[in-house]
């Protein structure tokens, strides 16, 4: 799956780059944390939307950012994420729901992929 089919399951894009394949979802808030642990290529969700969000899903190379419950970037923050290669979507579900939607549609994509 790539990021392009974000906004097939529902997700409204805000920043869209280049598409890049999704590997698998992150969920956390805490900055250092996601530093640490989430993993190049995947989709990560959460309710930061700032500068420092853009900062560190470019240094993890995230394949997306997906804001979840409502949370929109500043027009600023929104052209620094294009300048980043950061493509950032926007929804209304929260982490949980969002990350499960992702979830469905990676197993989906994996059992269409091997289907042939």
């Amino acid at each position: 799956m790539n990021t392009s089919c974000l906004t097939k399951i529902g997700f409204i894009p805000a920043s869209v780059t280049e598409s890049k394949e999704i590997t698998g979802g992150f969920c956390g808030d805490l900055l250092s944390w996601v530093m640490g642990k989430a993993k190049k290529g995947e989709c990560w969700f959460t309710v930061i939307g700032n500068l420092n969000t853009i900062a560190v899903a470019s240094l993890v190379e995230i394949s997306a950012v997906v804001l979840c419950q409502g949370v929109k970037l500043t027009p600023d923050v929104l052209k620094k994420a294009e300048e980043e290669d950061v493509s950032v979507y926007y929804t209304e579900l929260s982490v949980y729901e969002a990350a499960v939607k992702l979830h469905d549609s990676l197993k989906d994509s994996t059992v269409k992929d091997e289907e042939g």
